[in-house]
C-alpha cells in the first residue's frame, strides 16, 4: 500500500533580491531537519534541483517586483499557493532597489550596462503586496532566523505568528544596552524601527539602520526633532529613511515630506 504524503508542500521563490533571506532559511542548521520533517520542500531552487509542480500549501517569496515578467509571475505563484508569505525588505518594502523610484531609471541603465537595449525594467521597484494578496509579511534585511522559524512553525500548527511589532529600543532595554543617542549622541533609527535583529548595532555603539522597517505607529517627527538636537539635518534623515525599507509607506511619506 502506497503511503500518502500528508505534509504541506512548501515552495520558496526568488524575485529581485540578494538571496540573503533564502540563505537565512538554509542557515537554520540545527532546525533545518526538523523543518524538512514538518513540510515537504517541493520547490526551492536555492537548495535543490528537485522541483515538484504546484499547487503549494505555502509559498515563501523573497524579492521585489522590478520587471514586467515578475509582475506577471507573482500572479501565477499566488494562484497556485494556498498561503503566501513574503520575507525580507525587498519583498515587503521594495528593498534597496526601490531607490530607483526617486531617480531616472533610464539614466542608471545607460551608465551601468554596456548594452542597455537588452535591459527591461519597470520604472519602480514595488513590494509583492502591491500586486497580489499576501497572508503575512516578515520584515528584515535579512530576516531573523528565529522569526522565520516561528512563521513556518505557526503555519504548520495553524496559529498566528508571534512576531513583535514594537521598536528596537525595547530590544536594547532587554539586553541591557545603553541608548546610543543619549550616551554617545549617535543618531539612531531604533525608536521608529521594528524589533527583530536583537538590537545588534546599538550593542556595538552604532546607531540602528532601520533594517526591519517601521515599527507599529512610528513617531518619525519626534525622531526628526531628536536628530536635529544632535546636529543632523533633514537631508541626512532622508538618506537614513531611504535605505533597506525606503518604500515602506511610513518611511516613504516622511522622506518625501522632509526632502521638500
Amino acid at each position: 500500500m502506497t503511503k500518502v504524503n500528508t505534509k504541506p508542500k512548501l515552495a520558496v521563490w526568488k524575485f529581485a533580491s540578494c538571496d540573503g533571506c533564502q540563505l537565512t532559511l538554509l542557515d537554520c542548521e540545527d532546525e533545518l531537519l526538523t523543518i524538512a520533517a514538518a513540510v515537504d520542500i517541493a520547490y526551492f531552487p536555492e537548495a535543490s534541483r528537485a522541483m515538484e509542480p504546484g499547487p503549494y500549501d505555502l509559498s515563501i517569496v523573497e524579492g521585489s517586483v522590478t520587471n514586467s515578467h515578475d509582475a506577471a509571475r507573482i500572479h501565477e505563484i499566488r494562484a497556485m499557493s494556498k498561503t503566501l508569505i513574503t520575507i525580507g525588505a525587498c519583498a515587503t518594502a521594495g528593498g534597496i532597489q526601490a531607490l530607483k523610484n526617486w531617480a531616472d531609471v533610464d539614466e542608471f541603465i545607460s551608465i551601468v550596462y554596456a548594452h542597455p537595449e537588452y535591459i527591461s525594467s519597470l520604472e519602480m521597484s514595488t513590494p509583492i503586496s502591491d500586486h497580489v494578496d499576501v497572508d503575512f509579511e516578515l520584515r528584515g534585511c535579512p530576516v531573523s532566523k528565529a522569526q522565520l522559524i516561528e512563521v513556518i512553525d505557526a503555519f504548520v500548527n495553524g496559529r498566528k505568528p508571534g512576531v513583535p511589532t514594537h521598536s528596537v529600543c525595547v530590544e536594547c532595554k532587554l539586553r541591557g544596552t545603553a541608548c546610543v543617542m543619549v550616551a554617545h549622541a549617535t543618531p539612531c533609527m531604533g525608536p521608529i524601527t521594528q524589533a527583530g535583529c536583537g538590537a545588534i548595532c546599538p550593542a556595538f555603539n552604532r546607531g540602528c539602520y532601520g533594517c526591519f522597517g517601521p515599527a507599529e505607529s512610528p513617531n518619525i517627527e519626534s525622531l526628526r526633532q531628536a536628530w536635529r538636537a544632535l546636529g543632523v539635518d533633514d537631508a541626512n534623515l532622508v538618506r537614513a529613511l531611504r535605505t533597506f525599507n525606503a518604500y515602506s509607506p511610513e518611511f516613504r511619506e516622511a522622506s518625501d515630506l522632509y526632502a521638500k
